[in-house]
């Protein structure tokens, strides 16, 4: 009877612990897209790396980063990663926002059918032509400063037009609305199998540049151990998805609903940059190019909106957690080149 009491009671013990954790996990509402992109929030949903933080993580989808940021900026999200070009521009406006990470780089195209590829070569060739992009979308941004740098007014010299998301700009180069598009990944690779043809990377137009943004409001930034847990958690996402290809692939399959051999192809890119670095001197650069093509009229104070602080804390606790890990080394590395 006493064994049986002691059982009782162990149990009970156990249960009520588990119960507990549940009940002290942070409960984080997170705005994604559904691209290859932004696989790290999907694996590390899929694969408990938030929960191991002590996370509760509730992912909602946004069809384009504009709607996505709107919704961080209203409170209606505690964190979100939409573009560089959105985050940028409200931080132009004086929003109180600030970027604490990033979720991907690159991976953005221009398409065009395949009879219009055979006269459009380089950013040039877009002179006089009607242009679909998707509103607030970093691949946009990087289109209209490299026509200002090719010496094209993108205001007087193409029309662009804002749509809502790759599939509408898919549609709008097929049938004939547009003469060209720009869409993220792996809507560019869903475009070519549709017959259509990618003439441009983004990267090919601004090397190295960032994209998605892991953004906050300034008030939700002072839970700054929440979001050291959460960029843990996205590092570990990182670090997994570079070495379980296979796992990584299903798990972002459960949210973006294409072909996985697709997803294969477009997570696993060389146009598309992985690092969950904040890259103060690239967000700069990007800025700075917004700004010389008159996307935006005035110039964001980058100095105190991008907090880098949690980043390297999270980061630095990894390395020291795992000494001999040359992953953790070469992200400190990079955190060095890019943010110091």
């Amino acid at each position: 009877m006493k064994r049986s009491n002691s059982l009782k009671l162990a149990l009970g013990a156990v249960l009520f612990a588990v119960g507990l954790g549940q009940a002290l996990a942070e409960t984080i509402k997170v705005g994604y897209l559904p691209v290859t992109g932004h696989a790290k929030f999907f694996v590390a949903k899929e694969r408990g790396f938030f929960a191991q933080q002590g996370l509760d993580v509730d992912l909602i989808e946004f069809q384009n980063s504009a709607d996505g940021l709107n919704a961080v900026v209203a409170g209606k999200l505690d964190v979100g990663a939409f573009g560089t070009t959105a985050p940028v521009a409200h931080i132009a406006k004086g929003a109180n926002l600030k970027i604490i990470g990033g979720i991907m780089g690159g991976d953005a195209a221009v398409i065009t059918t395949a009879a219009n590829a055979k006269s459009i070569h380089n950013v040039a060739d877009l002179k006089g032509k009607k242009i679909a992009t998707v509103r607030m979308a970093s691949g946009d941004a990087v289109l209209r400063g490299a026509l200002k740098e090719a010496g094209i007014n993108w205001k007087t010299d193409t029309q662009i037009f804002e749509l809502k998301n790759p599939p509408a700009v898919i549609e709008a180069v097929k049938s004939g609305q547009v003469d060209a598009g720009v869409v993220w990944g792996p809507h560019d690779l869903r475009a070519e199998d549709q017959g259509l043809k990618i003439v441009l990377h983004s990267t090919s137009l601004q090397p190295g540049h960032p994209c998605c943004r892991i953004v906050v409001t300034d008030k939700r930034l002072n839970d700054r151990v929440v979001w050291e847990k959460f960029l843990r958690a996205i590092l570990l996402a990182e670090k997994f998805s570079t070495e379980n290809k296979k796992e990584t692939v299903e798990a972002i399959a459960k949210y973006v609903k294409i072909d996985q051999q697709l997803l294969w192809r477009g997570f696993y890119s060389p146009y598309l940059d992985q690092s969950s670095d904040p890259n103060v001197k690239g967000v700069q650069h990007f800025a700075d190019v917004m700004v010389n093509s008159e996307f935006i009229t005035a110039q964001p104070d980058l100095k105190s909106a991008i907090d880098v602080g949690i980043y390297e804390k999270a980061l630095t606790q990894l390395a020291k957690e795992n000494p001999a890990d040359l992953y953790w080394k070469q992200r400190l590395k990079e955190f060095r080149q890019r943010d110091v």
